[in-house]
Protein backbone atom coordinates (compact mmCIF):
# COMPACT_ATOMS: atom_id res chain seq x y z
CA UNK A 1 0.00 0.00 0.00
CA UNK A 2 2.47 2.23 0.89
CA UNK A 3 4.57 1.94 -2.27
CA UNK A 4 1.22 2.41 -4.42
CA UNK A 5 0.89 5.69 -2.54
CA UNK A 6 4.44 6.70 -3.55
CA UNK A 7 4.35 5.71 -6.38
CA UNK A 8 1.12 7.84 -7.17
CA UNK A 9 2.61 10.60 -5.30
CA UNK A 10 5.73 10.23 -8.22
CA UNK A 11 3.47 10.25 -11.26
CA UNK A 12 1.51 13.79 -9.58
CA UNK A 13 4.99 14.83 -9.22
CA UNK A 14 5.96 14.28 -12.34
CA UNK A 15 2.67 14.97 -14.41
CA UNK A 16 1.96 18.43 -12.80
CA UNK A 17 4.79 20.03 -10.00
CA UNK A 18 7.92 19.43 -12.29
CA UNK A 19 8.24 21.60 -14.86
CA UNK A 20 4.88 23.71 -13.81
CA UNK A 21 2.79 21.30 -15.94
CA UNK A 22 -0.20 22.07 -13.81
CA UNK A 23 -0.56 25.50 -16.27
CA UNK A 24 -0.78 23.33 -19.15
CA UNK A 25 -4.30 22.48 -17.48
CA UNK A 26 -5.09 25.65 -16.02
CA UNK A 27 -4.56 27.55 -19.04
CA UNK A 28 -6.63 25.47 -21.12
CA UNK A 29 -9.71 25.21 -18.32
CA UNK A 30 -9.65 29.25 -18.96
CA UNK A 31 -10.05 28.77 -22.90
CA UNK A 32 -12.51 25.83 -22.37
CA UNK A 33 -14.25 28.45 -19.81
CA UNK A 34 -14.54 31.32 -22.29
CA UNK A 35 -14.97 29.45 -25.64
CA UNK A 36 -18.25 27.58 -23.90
CA UNK A 37 -19.62 30.96 -22.66
CA UNK A 38 -19.00 32.77 -25.93
CA UNK A 39 -20.45 29.72 -28.05
CA UNK A 40 -23.45 29.79 -25.95
CA UNK A 41 -23.78 33.59 -25.98
CA UNK A 42 -23.59 33.60 -29.98
CA UNK A 43 -25.66 30.68 -30.06
CA UNK A 44 -28.52 32.27 -28.46
CA UNK A 45 -28.49 35.00 -30.59
CA UNK A 46 -28.61 33.06 -33.39
CA UNK A 47 -31.00 30.55 -31.84
CA UNK A 48 -33.36 33.15 -30.69
CA UNK A 49 -33.35 34.93 -34.15
CA UNK A 50 -33.81 31.71 -35.72
CA UNK A 51 -36.70 30.71 -33.41
CA UNK A 52 -38.74 33.81 -34.27
CA UNK A 53 -38.82 33.69 -37.66
CA UNK A 54 -39.70 29.59 -37.77
CA UNK A 55 -42.31 30.27 -35.53
CA UNK A 56 -43.50 33.12 -36.68
CA UNK A 57 -43.87 31.40 -40.37
CA UNK A 58 -45.66 28.40 -38.91
CA UNK A 59 -48.29 30.63 -36.72
CA UNK A 60 -49.05 33.19 -39.44
CA UNK A 61 -48.34 31.65 -43.00
CA UNK A 62 -51.85 29.87 -43.74
CA UNK A 63 -53.08 33.76 -42.68
CA UNK A 64 -50.73 35.54 -44.55
CA UNK A 65 -51.80 36.89 -47.88
CA UNK A 66 -49.99 36.27 -50.96
CA UNK A 67 -47.45 39.36 -51.36
CA UNK A 68 -43.83 40.52 -50.82
CA UNK A 69 -43.71 40.14 -47.01
CA UNK A 70 -45.05 36.87 -47.50
CA UNK A 71 -42.53 35.84 -49.83
CA UNK A 72 -39.53 37.31 -48.14
CA UNK A 73 -40.58 35.43 -44.11
CA UNK A 74 -40.70 32.51 -46.65
CA UNK A 75 -37.20 32.43 -48.07
CA UNK A 76 -36.19 33.45 -44.39
CA UNK A 77 -37.82 30.59 -43.08
CA UNK A 78 -36.30 28.45 -45.77
CA UNK A 79 -32.92 29.38 -45.10
CA UNK A 80 -33.40 28.67 -41.31
CA UNK A 81 -34.51 25.28 -42.35
CA UNK A 82 -31.05 24.70 -44.23
CA UNK A 83 -28.92 26.00 -41.33
CA UNK A 84 -30.38 23.38 -39.10
CA UNK A 85 -30.53 20.84 -41.67
CA UNK A 86 -26.53 21.41 -42.28
CA UNK A 87 -25.66 22.55 -38.73
CA UNK A 88 -27.34 19.20 -36.96
CA UNK A 89 -26.74 16.59 -39.83
CA UNK A 90 -22.73 17.32 -39.62
CA UNK A 91 -20.46 16.91 -37.03
CA UNK A 92 -19.05 19.63 -34.42
CA UNK A 93 -15.71 18.72 -35.29
CA UNK A 94 -16.36 19.00 -39.10
CA UNK A 95 -17.45 22.29 -38.35
CA UNK A 96 -14.28 23.25 -36.79
CA UNK A 97 -11.73 21.95 -39.19
CA UNK A 98 -13.90 23.71 -42.15
CA UNK A 99 -13.93 27.09 -40.49
CA UNK A 100 -10.80 26.91 -39.13
CA UNK A 101 -8.52 25.16 -42.17
CA UNK A 102 -11.14 26.74 -45.19
CA UNK A 103 -13.22 29.69 -44.58
CA UNK A 104 -10.78 31.27 -42.25
CA UNK A 105 -7.36 29.78 -43.29
CA UNK A 106 -5.27 32.91 -43.13
CA UNK A 107 -6.44 33.20 -39.49
CA UNK A 108 -4.22 31.78 -36.31
CA UNK A 109 -6.35 32.89 -33.55
CA UNK A 110 -7.85 29.29 -32.42
CA UNK A 111 -9.86 30.30 -30.08
CA UNK A 112 -11.93 33.03 -31.79
CA UNK A 113 -12.30 30.39 -34.57
CA UNK A 114 -13.51 27.92 -31.49
CA UNK A 115 -15.78 30.44 -30.42
CA UNK A 116 -17.30 30.82 -33.98
CA UNK A 117 -17.99 27.33 -34.74
CA UNK A 118 -19.16 26.39 -31.44
CA UNK A 119 -21.64 29.15 -31.05
CA UNK A 120 -22.62 28.65 -34.78
CA UNK A 121 -23.39 24.92 -33.89
CA UNK A 122 -25.06 25.92 -30.94
CA UNK A 123 -27.62 27.91 -32.62
CA UNK A 124 -29.18 25.09 -34.37
CA UNK A 125 -30.03 23.46 -31.23
CA UNK A 126 -30.85 26.10 -29.04
CA UNK A 127 -33.09 27.45 -32.08
CA UNK A 128 -35.00 24.37 -31.78
CA UNK A 129 -35.65 24.54 -28.12
CA UNK A 130 -36.70 28.05 -28.30
CA UNK A 131 -39.33 27.79 -31.12
CA UNK A 132 -40.73 24.89 -28.97
CA UNK A 133 -40.90 27.32 -26.24
CA UNK A 134 -42.60 30.00 -27.93
CA UNK A 135 -44.64 27.27 -29.38
CA UNK A 136 -46.06 26.21 -26.43
CA UNK A 137 -47.21 30.07 -24.95
CA UNK A 138 -51.03 30.36 -25.45
CA UNK A 139 -52.01 32.50 -28.12
CA UNK A 140 -53.85 34.62 -26.05
CA UNK A 141 -50.90 36.11 -25.06
CA UNK A 142 -49.68 37.59 -28.41
CA UNK A 143 -53.93 39.25 -28.43
CA UNK A 144 -52.89 40.92 -25.12
CA UNK A 145 -49.95 42.13 -25.91
CA UNK A 146 -51.65 43.87 -29.05
CA UNK A 147 -54.39 44.86 -27.10
CA UNK A 148 -52.17 46.91 -25.12
CA UNK A 149 -50.96 48.50 -28.39
CA UNK A 150 -47.50 46.06 -28.49
CA UNK A 151 -46.20 45.88 -32.24
CA UNK A 152 -45.51 41.82 -33.03
CA UNK A 153 -41.99 42.00 -32.34
CA UNK A 154 -42.48 44.55 -29.32
CA UNK A 155 -45.31 41.27 -28.27
CA UNK A 156 -42.64 38.97 -29.11
CA UNK A 157 -39.42 41.00 -27.04
CA UNK A 158 -41.47 41.94 -24.09
CA UNK A 159 -44.29 39.03 -23.62
CA UNK A 160 -43.42 36.32 -25.29
CA UNK A 161 -39.62 35.22 -25.07
CA UNK A 162 -39.14 35.96 -21.81
CA UNK A 163 -41.64 33.32 -21.07
CA UNK A 164 -40.46 30.91 -23.37
CA UNK A 165 -37.19 31.13 -21.54
CA UNK A 166 -38.68 29.68 -18.32
CA UNK A 167 -40.39 27.02 -20.11
CA UNK A 168 -37.08 26.00 -21.90
CA UNK A 169 -34.76 26.59 -18.68
CA UNK A 170 -33.96 22.80 -18.52
CA UNK A 171 -33.30 22.38 -21.98
CA UNK A 172 -31.37 25.48 -22.38
CA UNK A 173 -28.72 24.11 -19.31
CA UNK A 174 -28.46 20.58 -20.92
CA UNK A 175 -27.23 22.04 -24.31
CA UNK A 176 -24.74 24.46 -22.36
CA UNK A 177 -23.52 21.13 -20.54
CA UNK A 178 -23.28 19.56 -23.95
CA UNK A 179 -21.59 22.16 -25.13
CA UNK A 180 -19.04 22.44 -22.26
CA UNK A 181 -18.21 18.92 -23.29
CA UNK A 182 -18.20 19.15 -27.05
CA UNK A 183 -15.39 21.83 -26.85
CA UNK A 184 -13.09 19.06 -25.79
CA UNK A 185 -12.29 19.00 -29.78
CA UNK A 186 -10.54 22.05 -29.85
CA UNK A 187 -7.25 20.81 -30.02
CA UNK A 188 -8.05 19.56 -33.24
CA UNK A 189 -7.27 22.81 -34.53
CA UNK A 190 -4.56 23.88 -32.06
CA UNK A 191 -6.17 25.68 -29.03
CA UNK A 192 -4.88 24.98 -25.70
CA UNK A 193 -8.73 23.86 -24.27
CA UNK A 194 -8.44 21.88 -21.36
CA UNK A 195 -7.75 18.17 -23.29
CA UNK A 196 -5.45 19.75 -25.31
CA UNK A 197 -3.71 20.66 -22.04
CA UNK A 198 -3.87 16.67 -20.49
CA UNK A 199 -2.92 15.81 -23.82
CA UNK A 200 -0.03 17.74 -23.76
CA UNK A 201 1.53 16.99 -20.23
CA UNK A 202 0.60 12.88 -21.45
CA UNK A 203 2.89 13.63 -24.60
CA UNK A 204 5.84 14.78 -22.35
CA UNK A 205 5.79 12.74 -19.31
CA UNK A 206 4.46 9.46 -20.99
CA UNK A 207 2.12 8.76 -18.44
CA UNK A 208 -1.56 8.63 -19.93
CA UNK A 209 -3.61 8.08 -16.31
CA UNK A 210 -2.68 11.01 -14.08
CA UNK A 211 -3.58 13.66 -16.82
CA UNK A 212 -6.40 12.08 -18.49
CA UNK A 213 -8.11 11.45 -14.69
CA UNK A 214 -7.36 14.73 -13.68
CA UNK A 215 -9.36 16.60 -16.91
CA UNK A 216 -11.67 14.12 -16.84
CA UNK A 217 -12.39 14.86 -13.08
CA UNK A 218 -12.17 18.81 -13.63
CA UNK A 219 -15.05 18.18 -16.47
CA UNK A 220 -17.20 16.01 -14.14
CA UNK A 221 -16.45 19.21 -11.22
CA UNK A 222 -17.54 21.93 -14.06
CA UNK A 223 -21.04 19.92 -15.13
CA UNK A 224 -21.90 19.12 -11.29
CA UNK A 225 -21.48 22.83 -10.51
CA UNK A 226 -23.13 24.26 -13.52
CA UNK A 227 -26.16 21.80 -13.09
CA UNK A 228 -26.25 22.72 -9.40
CA UNK A 229 -26.24 26.85 -10.74
CA UNK A 230 -29.24 26.03 -13.08
CA UNK A 231 -30.99 24.11 -10.87
CA UNK A 232 -30.67 27.23 -7.77
CA UNK A 233 -31.45 29.46 -11.18
CA UNK A 234 -35.03 27.31 -11.54
CA UNK A 235 -36.19 27.30 -8.35
CA UNK A 236 -35.41 30.65 -7.76
CA UNK A 237 -38.07 31.46 -11.16
CA UNK A 238 -40.65 29.24 -9.82
CA UNK A 239 -40.51 30.96 -6.85
CA UNK A 240 -40.97 34.25 -8.21
CA UNK A 241 -44.33 33.07 -10.52
CA UNK A 242 -45.86 32.66 -7.00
Amino acid sequence: MTDWLNGLKAEFYLNFIQGDRWKYLWQGLGNTIKITFAALILGIVIGVFIAVIRSTWDKNSAAMKPGAGRFILMLVDRICRLYLTVIRGTPVVIQLMIIYYIIFASSNNGVLIAMLAFGINSGAYVAEIIRGGIMSIDPGQFEAGRSLGFSYVQTMWYIIIPQAFKTVLPALANEFIVLLKETAVSGYVSVMDLTKGGDIIRGRTYSAFMPLIAVALIYLVLVVFFTWLVGKLERRLRNSDH
